[in-house]
């Protein structure tokens, strides 16, 4: 984070890079940017703005968030922020997209949710994968294509996420193992649907409520996957409300039985928050593989 003059000076710099013309900033408030990025709202004679950045550990990574943002925006289902532009300057990376204003959610907020993402779900494309490798927080998900959702699931999810585990010596080599003797149970366990759009880091703080009462996404990890993962991840940090379900069911049933395939699913986000931040989740990942295997 920077202070006083340098901060202005910066924001002043990249939104005149942005929009073409001089910018004065008027004022700044800092956000919450997530556990990777900073983040601020600033209030500037061309209107509000929110603007995230970082040292630039990871050059792409607001480019791959971009792509992601703008692949959700594509199907004309939930509030996306627009992207006003990316780039790098100095030491930071950033990313500016426009300011969402925030209001109290409309009664019909999560029924509509659960539509929308049941319609975002919906888009779908030959294989499973995405046009390029991207990120969830700041480890990489390998989107390289292939046509069956389980084998993606397994060698593109887990094992990258179960091995980096284990090189860094946060998981132990025989509970790696464990993932191989899963794999061999997975085709008895997940359907194989067509692989959907998913938004692919979705809990409740990626969720937002716009100006109207709307639901907007914000952060995403797009890709072509299965998107029962998806709903299984929305369970994993206590859950949505009720209501988010029913919509989605109604629009966009799940197999039978998928209440008993949510764990599984859940080891990929587990193993990204062990990655990310220590052995505080390990018991997680062990409960389920000592269930499942």
């Amino acid at each position: 984070m920077f202070w006083g003059n340098e901060q202005f000076d910066f924001f002043e710099h990249i939104l005149f890079k942005a929009l073409g013309q001089p910018v004065d900033v008027i004022d700044t408030q800092f956000l919450s940017g997530g556990d990777i990025n900073t983040a601020a709202r600033i209030f500037s004679s061309e209107g509000m703005f929110f603007v995230k950045w970082n040292h630039a550990e990871e050059p792409d990574l607001f480019e791959c968030e971009v792509q992601g943002l703008e692949a959700l925006r594509q199907t004309g289902t939930l509030t996306i922020p627009r992207v006003i532009d990316v780039g790098q300057h100095l030491d930071k990376s950033y990313l500016i997209l426009e300011y969402i204003d925030s209001a109290l959610g409309k009664p019909t907020y999560w029924p509509e949710l659960g539509r929308q993402l049941a319609r975002i779900h919906a888009h779908t494309q030959p294989v499973f994968g995405f046009l390029q490798d991207n990120y969830i927080g700041t480890l990489i998900q390998n989107n390289t294509p292939m046509d069956n959702g389980i084998d993606f699931f397994f060698e593109r999810r887990l094992l990258p996420m179960a091995g980096l585990a284990m090189y860094n010596q946060l998981l132990s080599k025989p509970m790696y193992d464990r993932f191989f003797r899963l794999k061999d149970l997975l085709p008895d366990i997940l359907p194989d649907e067509r692989p959907a759009l998913i938004h692919g880091d979705l809990w409740s703080g990626n969720v937002m409520i716009d100006a109207e009462g709307h639901p907007a996404l914000i952060d995403p990890a797009v890709f072509y996957g299965l998107r029962e993962a998806e709903i299984a991840f929305t369970k994993l940090f206590g859950g949505f409300d009720e209501r988010f379900y029913a919509s989605y069911q109604e629009m966009f049933p799940l197999a039978g039985g998928f209440d008993e395939r949510v764990p599984v699913y859940n080891l990929y986000p587990l193993l990204v928050h062990l990655n990310l931040f220590g052995t505080g989740y390990l018991s997680g990942v062990e409960k389920v593989l000592k269930r499942f295997t």
